[in-house]
């Protein structure tokens, strides 16, 4: 994407600080993800872009690390939510840092940027930084390269269950016309 367009991470940063100015919510996901663990939860924020999410979380206390394959977001991150722990990686071949979570959370349609071969390698590692028990709760639009079938029989393959599906992060009911889905998976 970067290479395509040089901007491209510096326009997807000045976009949702423009949606900030214009006091558009935009914590949605993060309030979600905070109702679904107890405070001082051990969060990691997969794909966590600028680090809307992961800082929100942070801020409520939580323990968070946000790692993203874009130095130039996590350069954001770094300066905007300081409590947090960011690192530059790619969730696809590199091992996640730190591990024993008890959440990960992936939003942005992230999984929609994952390369074909990359799709099975990241979950994995996903799933592996998870403790025993731990949920994966993750949201992309259809339309991205990645049918919803495809990906939750990938996720299973990859030690992921599911628990929930929806079409929302405010948790509407998932139907075979969704062009959104919010996964909650747990690791057994």
């Amino acid at each position: 994407m970067t290479s395509q367009n040089p901007d491209h991470s510096e326009n997807y940063a000045r976009r949702w600080q423009m949606m900030i100015d214009q006091g558009q919510d935009i914590d949605g996901e993060a309030r979600l993800i905070d109702a679904l663990v107890p405070r001082a939860a051990r969060i990691l924020d997969a794909g966590c872009g600028q680090g809307r999410v992961g800082g929100y979380l942070a801020a409520r206390g939580h323990e968070v690390v946000g790692t993203d394959i874009d130095p130039v977001l996590i350069g954001y991150a770094r300066d905007r939510y300081p409590d947090a722990t960011w690192v530059v990686g790619d969730l696809s071949a590199d091992e996640i840092p730190e591990g024993d979570f008890d959440l990960a959370v992936s939003t942005g349609n992230v999984m929609g940027f994952l390369a074909a071969d990359g799709r099975l390698p990241a979950l994995s590692n996903i799933a592996r930084s998870l403790h025993s028990g731990g949920r994966f709760v993750v949201g992309f639009g259809a339309g991205r390269g990645w049918g919803f079938d495809d990906f939750l029989a990938t996720a299973r393959e990859a030690g992921l269950e599911p628990e929930n599906v929806f079409e929302s992060w405010d948790l509407k009911p998932f139907t075979e016309d969704s062009d959104f889905l919010v996964a909650i998976f747990t690791r057994p």
